[in-house]
């Protein structure tokens, strides 16, 4: 017995329809996922922040390191020219 065109039609929109809202994402769905990527980008903000830190610190460090050597480097040249000025022994 064949079924009447309406009944196809109600069948085919009602299959159309439960196929397209089972591709659909829930808000639940969305928020967990969601909320996965927000603590991994709160975790590389967190390491970021403490890299700043430290290239900040190793900053002032070399910084330091440098305004010595410059300190250093007068004190050198003047007892290069000391050794030069002087007479050999022989």
């Amino acid at each position: 017995m064949p079924l009447p065109r309406k009944s196809i039609a109600t069948v085919g929109l009602a299959v159309a329809g439960a196929l397209s809202l089972s591709a659909c994402a829930t808000e639940d769905y969305v928020d967990k996922h969601i909320a996965v990527v927000n603590d991994r980008v709160t975790q590389l903000e967190t390491r970021v922040a403490q890299n700043e830190q430290a290239t900040q610190a190793a900053a002032a460090s070399a910084q330091q390191a440098n305004q010595r050597i410059d300190q250093l480097t007068g004190r050198v040249d003047s007892i290069e020219q000391q050794l030069a000025a002087k007479k050999p022994r022989n």
